[in-house]
C-alpha cells in the first residue's frame, strides 16, 4: 500500500499527497527554476522572484499577502537554492484552502510593481553585506565560485551588489517565462485530508493555469585542476574550505558518499573529523563535512574554523583522515554501525514533516518517483566496504581537491 498519492492537472502541475492523522498540514509549492538558470550579468534574480512575490499580487497587497496565513496563525516562507524555488507553508488542516488560494495568487498573479523592487533591492543588498560579515559563510560561496569556476552553478544565489542592482521588471518576465514550466511544479501537502477532495481543491486554484512547457537547457560543468587559494581578511580565526566536485543525485555511488561523509564529518559528535580535530586535540571549535548532489554534479567540502597558528596542523589532520579512508576499507563491525547510525539519523529526520514533504517533492521533481524508507535503507545497508574505497579514492583524491582559505590580515 502506497503512503503517498500524486494527480496530474491537464497542464501539467502535480499534487503530491501524503496522509497524516496531524491536525497540522504542511505543505509547499516546488518550483525547478533555481539560481544556475539564471542567464550571465543576472545572478540573483531567482532568489529576486522569490522576495517579489510576496510583495504584490493583481488583487492582493503586501500587507494583505503577509496577513492571510498569518492571521490563523500560519508560518508562510520560502527559498532559492540552485535549482528550485521553493514556497511553503504551515497550518491547521481546516486553512488549507487558505494556502492553496494564496500560493496561486503570488506565483502566477505578481505584479512586481517598480517601488516593491526597489525596496525588497535595499533588503537584499543588506543581505549580502551581512553574509559577508560572516566568513564561516562567505567562504562557502567562494569556495563553490572556484569549484565551478564561470559555470552558473558557482554563482552565489544571492548576486552581487552589482548584479542585484541592475535586475528589471523585464528579466523577471524573461526568467519566469524560461524556467516556470508547469510541468516541473509539484505542489505537495502532508495533512488529515481525503485525496478526492486535496484534487478538487487544487483543481479550483490551479486547473486554470496557463501551460507552459518551455524546454531549458541546463549545462554540465566542465572540469577543473586542483589548486590552493588563500584570502587575508579582516577576521580573527583562519576559515577553510576543501573538497571537490561529486555525484550527481542519480549516480549509484551517491549512497555509498552519504555514508562516508556521515563518517568522517556528518551529525552528531562522534564523527571522525570531530573525534580527531576537536576532541583529541582541541583545535577547532567547528568542523564538519557535506555532501550535496545537483542533477548533472554535486559538491562535497569539509569546513573548519581555528586560530590561525593551528590552521596548518587542523589541514594536515583532515588530509590525514582522508588518505586513512583512501587506503583501509572500513572492517565489518565499522561499516554496520556506519550504516546503523545513518539509517537512525534518516529515520529521525522523518520527524520533520515539512523537510520530509518537501524531500518528496524534489524527488518527484527530479525521479519521477518517490523511494519509500524501506528502498533508502535498502540502497544504504547494499553499500560495501569495497564500494567506500572506491568512493574514496575518487572523491577524496588531492588532485581533485579545492582548498580555499581566509587568514586574518596580519
Amino acid at each position: 500500500m502506497t503512503d503517498h498519492y500524486i494527480h496530474t492537472l491537464p497542464n501539467g502541475i502535480r499534487i503530491l499527497f501524503k496522509p497524516s492523522p496531524s491536525p497540522i498540514t504542511h505543505c509547499c509549492f516546488v518550483l525547478n527554476a533555481g539560481s544556475r538558470d539564471e542567464l550571465p550579468e543576472k545572478e540573483g534574480l531567482a532568489h529576486f522572484i522569490e522576495h517579489l512575490v510576496f510583495k504584490a499580487t493583481e488583487r492582493r497587497s503586501t500587507n494583505q499577502i503577509l496577513n492571510y496565513l498569518e492571521l490563523v496563525g500560519a508560518d508562510l516562507n520560502a527559498y532559492t537554492t540552485k535549482e528550485y524555488t521553493c514556497i511553503h507553508a504551515s497550518l491547521l488542516n481546516q486553512h488549507l484552502e487558505r494556502a492553496v488560494d494564496l500560493f496561486e495568487d503570488i506565483l502566477f498573479h505578481s505584479t512586481f510593481p517598480e517601488q516593491e523592487m526597489e525596496k525588497e533591492r535595499g533588503v537584499i543588498l543588506d543581505e549580502i553585506a551581512s553574509y559577508e560579515d560572516q566568513p564561516e559563510e562567505a567562504i562557502q560561496d567562494d569556495f563553490e565560485a572556484l569549484l565551478f569556476d564561470g559555470h552558473p552553478i558557482g554563482k552565489n544565489i544571492l548576486g552581487t551588489p552589482k548584479s542585484v542592482a541592475a535586475l528589471s521588471g523585464d528579466d523577471i518576465k524573461q526568467f519566469t517565462l524560461a524556467n516556470n514550466n508547469t510541468h516541473q511544479m509539484i505542489f505537495a501537502v502532508y495533512g488529515n485530508y481525503d485525496f478526492k477532495k486535496l484534487v478538487k481543491l487544487c483543481e479550483k486554484y490551479f486547473g486554470g493555469v496557463a501551460e507552459n512547457n518551455h524546454q531549458k537547457n541546463r549545462i554540465t560543468p566542465e572540469a577543473i585542476k586542483s589548486s590552493i587559494h588563500t584570502i587575508q581578511k579582516p577576521i580573527n580565526q583562519t576559515h577553510c574550505v576543501l573538497g571537490g566536485r561529486a555525484y550527481p543525485s542519480a549516480s549509484p555511488n551517491k549512497y555509498g558518499l552519504l555514508l562516508l561523509n556521515n563518517v568522517l564529518g556528518g551529525m552528531g559528535m562522534s564523527n571522525r573529523l570531530n573525534l580527531e580535530i576537536r576532541e583529541k586535540y582541541g583545535i577547532a571549535y567547528t568542523i564538519e563535512s557535506n555532501y550535496t548532489s545537483l542533477t548533472d554534479t554535486g559538491i562535497f567540502s569539509i569546513y573548519f574554523g581555528t586560530d590561525a597558528g593551528k590552521a596548518e596542523k587542523a589541514l594536515k589532520l583532515v588530509h590525514k583522515e582522508l588518505k586513512k579512508l583512501r587506503d583501509n576499507k572500513l572492517g565489518p563491525i565499522q561499516l554496520k554501525q556506519a550504516k546503523e547510525k545513518f539509517i537512525g539519523q534518516i529515520a529521525l529526520a522523518e520527524e520533520n514533516r515539512m523537510s520530509l514533504i518537501i524531500s518528496m517533492a524534489k524527488s518527484l521533481l527530479d525521479f519521477d518517483r518517490i523511494d519509500s524508507l524501506e528502498d533508502i535503507f535498502s540502497k544504504i545497508n547494499s553499500v560495501t566496504a569495497e564500494d567506500l574505497l572506491g568512493v574514496s579514492n575518487e572523491i577524496f583524491d588531492n588532485d581533485r581537491m579545492i582548498t580555499l582559505l581566509f587568514e586574518p590580515k596580519a
